[in-house]
């Protein structure tokens, strides 16, 4: 028999275990990543989902499954009308021995239902063999489903395809920080003159360096990355919370660049966001710099893994994928799981990001040639 759960029903202490256990833990399935999100209600809508199984070996029912995630929040309607998201980071946490029809019916609980503030509607507990699910209609409703995976699913592929979950092909890269691994050469050059020309790296110590570092992000974001980033409120909390590390480069006391890395205690560091004031301080390198830092704590901490979080897709060129391998690290294919459930809205969302990011680039085209010709 199979129980489907909704948070807060599910065991903390067994969620705990489970995390322990799991070889596909991460960070983001954890409770400290749940609260972390609930605390952010005006930027994202958390939902958890759990399932126990009861097996005639095993006496009991048993957590099996759990998935944590957040739709995202827009304050502007329009926007979130069509970009409105549902975004799993790091896959499913789940036990080795999960039965596909348990995890068929999680995935279902998930691709079926709704969240609507804080409360899960339109999934009933069951112990029923095959668990009852109740559609329903709720505010916001996602267009879509990512699950954005850190671990090898693919003994699961059919079912989750099954479920409505497409595969789509995704790198990521893993530094194995219990192993040698060589950093490349010019890696190596640069982080010695950073080093010798006074960049430093220290842990976040006061909200303002984290409101600095933010600065510098958001600089990235809008001109380069061009993709919706966090409001300061949501990694002003993350420090609050101290589920993480902000590994901070300095030069001269002022903050040039940093990494915000959440942690899973014996596990895994992540580089979830990461910036530097590059172009400003060419003989610091404040990107590389900070990116090492990481490396080098996963390793005085004992953890076994630093995961960069996504390299890009195979078939596209990719360079940030160019500047993550040359800290040594392993190219792995783990993907992603897309579960679409508007799918015309879901094109012209994908249709609109595409038309966005052109007309920033002309733009920043036009800006170019307008400073050589005032020159």
């Amino acid at each position: 028999m199979i129980k489907i759960l909704t948070y807060p029903d599910i065991d903390p202490q067994q969620w705990e275990a489970l995390v322990d256990r799991s070889p596909y833990a991460t960070w983001f399935q954890t409770p400290e990543a749940y609260e972390f999100y609930a605390a952010l209600s005006s930027e994202l809508i958390p939902f958890a989902f759990g399932i126990e199984e009861c097996r005639g070996d095993k006496a009991g029912d048993r957590l099996v499954g759990v998935v944590v995630g957040y739709i995202t929040r827009e304050r502007n309607a329009l926007k979130q009308f069509f970009t409105r998201r549902a975004i799993i980071i790091g896959g499913p946490l789940l036990a080795e021995d999960i039965s596909n029809k348990a995890l068929s019916a999680l995935l279902s609980a998930i691709a079926q239902c709704k969240v609507e503030g804080l409360k899960f509607k339109g999934v009933e507990n069951s112990k029923a063999d095959t668990p009852a699910f109740t559609p329903y209609t709720l505010h916001p409703t996602p267009i879509f489903i990512e699950s954005r995976n850190f671990h090898d699913y693919s003994r699961w592929k059919e079912v989750f395809q099954n479920a409505g979950f497409a595969y789509q092909p995704h790198y990521d890269i893993y530094v194995h920080c219990n192993a040698d691994h060589q950093l490349s050469e010019r890696r190596q050059r640069e982080l010695k003159r950073a080093i010798k020309n006074g960049a430093m790296v220290c842990e976040a110590q006061t909200e303002q360096e984290v409101r600095d570092w933010y600065q510098i992000l958001h600089r990235l974001y809008r001109e380069k990355v061009r993709t919706p980033l966090f409001s300061e409120e949501f990694f002003l909390q993350f420090y609050r919370n101290g589920v993480g590390k902000y590994l901070l480069v300095k030069y001269e006391g002022k903050v040039i660049g940093g990494m915000m890395c959440p942690v899973l205690n014996g596990k895994a560091i992540y580089e979830w966001y990461v910036c530097g004031q590059d172009e400003e301080y060419r003989e610091l390198y404040p990107s590389v710099m900070a990116t090492y830092a990481a490396i080098e704590y996963a390793k005085a901490k004992g953890l076994p893994l630093f995961d960069f979080m996504g390299a890009g897709k195979p078939t596209v060129p990719y360079g940030v994928r160019d500047f993550k391998m040359e800290f040594g690290g392993e190219l792995v294919e783990h993907g992603r799981f897309l579960c679409i459930r508007r799918p015309l809205l879901y094109w012209i969302g994908k249709l609109g990001v595409k038309w966005i990011k052109r007309f920033a680039y002309n733009c920043k085209i036009k800006e170019f040639e307008s400073g050589k010709t005032a020159k």
